[in-house]
C-alpha cells in the first residue's frame, strides 16, 4: 500500500467560514452555538444550535444557486478552498485520476421540508422543479465533481454521524491501493430547518439552552451535560498520493496511517463500547501501530448522558490507564454537532492543532468521565466567534 499525504484542508462552519478562521476561534476558546431566533422556528421552545454566518449568493450565481440546496453549497465551498490550499490549478486537477467522497446523513433537509411544507401545510401542487435534484443525497458529491471537472468515482455515504469519516477513510483506501491519485473527501450537512429540529427534538437528546450562556449549551464529557446542539456546515480535504505531493512540493498537513470500521450491531441508537473499541483497534492494526503511540484523541463526544459514559469506557478499554493522561478534545462544545459532517471537520481543526503542536484543543470543564481530575484547566466555549 502507498503512503497518502493531507495536502489541502478546507471548512465552512458555525466557527468561520474557512479552515484558519475556524481553527483560531476553536482555539480561542469561542463558540459557534446560539440561540435560534428565526420567525419560522418559532414553534420551537428555545431553541439552541451552531449556525453558519453565510449567504450562498456571496458565492454562486443566480441560475446556479437555484439549483443547489445549502448542503450543496457548503460542500463547493469546502472543497474549493481546500482545492485552493493544496495549489491545484482546475486545469491541472482534471488531468489527475481524482475521486469525490462525501458523506452526509441528512442529504437536502432544506429542500425535503419545504418541499412538504408546500405540499401539505399549503396545500400547493406548486413544488419547486429542481426538488429532486437539490434533495439527493449525492448532489452534493455530484455538483463538487462538475465544479472541478473530475471524471473519476463520486460517492456518497450516509452513516449517520460517521459518514465523512467513511468517506475519508473509504478515499484514503482508494488512493493507497493506486486505485486514484488524489481524492476530496469529507462531509456536509445543513439540518437546521422546523421539521429537522423537531424531529431531532422528539429523540429527547437535544441540549436544554443555558440561558446564561447560550454559546455554551454543549457541555461533553460534562457532570452537568444535557444533551447535543446540532450544527451545520462541511469540511473537505485533499488525500493524495505521498510521492507525488512531495514530487510537486505540496504542504503536507499529515498522513493517513490507517482506518476502522466495524458496525455495532446491538441497538440502532445506543452504540456498544465493545463496538466503538473495536473500530478503534482496527484503525490501529490497519495503520500497524499499538495505543502506547497515541498522542491525542479527539472524542465524538456529543454530550449526550449515556453516548458520552459509553465513548468514556471504550477509550478506555483501548488505552487502559493512558485514558487518564492522553489529552482529549471534544470540540462539539464549540461547533455543535455537524451530524454527517463532523468527522472532517474535527479532522480539519485536529490537523491545524497538530500543526501548531496543540494536543488538546477544546475541552470543557468538569469532567467527570476520563479524567479523574482535569490535569489542566480547560478551555470552555463561552464567547461568540470572531470573523477575521
Amino acid at each position: 500500500m502507498r503512503r497518502v499525504a493531507v495536502t489541502g484542508i478546507g471548512t465552512v462552519c458555525p466557527l468561520g467560514n474557512d479552515a484558519q478562521e475556524a481553527y483560531a476561534n476553536a482555539y480561542a476558546g469561542r463558540s459557534g452555538i446560539g440561540r435560534l431566533l428565526a420567525p419560522s422556528l418559532a414553534r420551537l421552545v428555545d431553541p439552541v444550535a451552531a449556525t453558519v454566518q453565510f449567504s450562498g449568493a456571496e458565492f454562486f450565481a443566480p441560475p446556479k444557486l437555484r439549483m443547489l440546496d445549502r448542503v450543496s453549497q457548503f460542500a463547493v465551498i469546502a472543497a474549493n478552498e481546500a482545492v485552493a490550499a493544496a495549489n491545484l490549478e482546475r486545469g491541472h486537477i482534471r488531468q489527475i485520476r481524482c475521486g469525490v467522497f462525501v458523506g452526509t446523513g441528512m442529504g437536502g433537509t432544506q429542500t425535503a421540508d419545504e418541499g412538504y411544507q408546500t405540499l401539505y401545510g399549503e396545500q400547493s401542487d406548486r413544488i419547486k422543479p429542481f426538488t429532486v435534484l437539490l434533495g439527493m443525497y449525492n448532489a452534493p458529491a455530484a455538483w463538487v465533481s462538475i465544479e472541478h471537472g473530475l471524471k473519476g468515482p463520486s460517492l456518497t455515504y450516509s452513516t449517520a454521524c460517521a459518514s465523512s469519516s467513511v468517506a475519508i477513510g473509504e478515499a484514503w483506501l482508494r488512493v493507497a491501493h493506486g486505485e486514484i491519485e488524489m481524492a476530496i473527501a469529507g462531509g456536509t450537512e445543513a439540518p437546521l430547518s422546523l421539521g429537522s429540529l423537531k424531529a431531532w427534538d422528539a429523540l429527547h437528546t437535544l441540549a436544554t439552552v443555558d440561558f446564561e450562556e447560550p454559546a455554551a449549551s454543549c457541555k461533553p464529557f460534562s457532570k452537568n451535560r444535557s444533551g447535543m446542539v446540532l450544527g451545520e456546515g462541511a469540511a473537505m480535504v485533499i488525500l493524495e498520493n505521498w510521492e507525488r505531493a512531495v514530487a510537486r512540493g505540496a504542504t503536507i498537513y499529515g498522513e493517513v496511517l490507517g482506518y476502522g470500521l466495524t458496525t455495532d450491531t446491538g441497538h440502532i441508537t445506543r452504540p456498544s463500547v465493545e463496538g466503538q473499541a473495536a473500530a478503534m483497534l482496527t484503525a490501529l492494526s490497519s495503520a500497524g501501530i499499538d495505543s502506547s503511540a497515541i498522542d491525542a484523541i479527539n472524542a465524538h463526544g456529543t454530550g449526550t448522558v449515556p453516548n458520552d459514559v459509553t465513548e468514556t469506557a471504550a477509550i478506555k478499554a483501548v488505552l487502559g490507564d493512558r485514558a487518564y493522561s492522553v489529552p482529549i478534545s471534544a470540540t462539539k462544545s464549540c461547533h455543535g454537532h455537524l451530524l454527517g459532517a463532523a468527522g472532517a471537520l474535527e479532522c480539519v481543526l485536529s490537523l491545524l492543532a497538530m500543526r501548531h503542536e496543540i494536543k488538546s484543543n477544546v475541552v470543557f470543564g468538569k469532567l467527570d468521565l476520563i479524567r479523574r481530575q482535569a490535569v489542566a484547566e480547560p478551555v470552555c466555549c463561552r464567547s461568540p466567534v470572531v470573523r477575521l
